[in-house]
């Protein structure tokens, strides 16, 4: 169980990592798309969620103030879950269909995040 763990960790601190990698370095490009979205003032929600993931990954990844970490990934899921993957707004069914993938993936994520908080402590903190 403690080697699935380790490499659960690895696997999940890498995505949020290469993930903080994008927003940090494509901001411009992520932002034009978030601004598509309606997201006030994109630039800096994309930077602030690229710090949370950052921060969050790196948590993960080094199993370091993990529940601190595990708050600020869903503090950034979330938000991003519902402002960018609004699938239920979309027309087009191919748009539609991405947006709910995204959507299911970014919730699957919460809820793993939450039962990782719940195996660190039988109340969470």
């Amino acid at each position: 169980m403690e080697i699935a763990f380790f490499a659960g960790r690895v696997i999940a601190g890498i995505y949020f990592l290469t993930n903080a990698y994008s927003h940090l370095v494509k901001t411009n490009q992520l932002a034009g798309y978030a601004s598509m979205k309606g997201v006030p003032q994109p630039k800096l929600a994309v930077f602030v969620s690229g710090i949370l993931l950052l921060l969050g990954g790196f948590s993960v990844l080094f199993n370091m103030y993990l529940p601190i970490g595990i708050f600020l990934l869903i503090i950034f899921l979330l938000p991003v879950t519902f402002l960018m993957h609004a699938f239920w707004k979309e027309k087009n069914p191919h748009i539609r269909s991405t947006e709910y993938i995204q959507f299911m993936k970014n919730m699957a994520l919460v809820g793993l995040l939450l039962m990782l908080l719940g195996v660190l402590s039988p109340i969470g903190f």
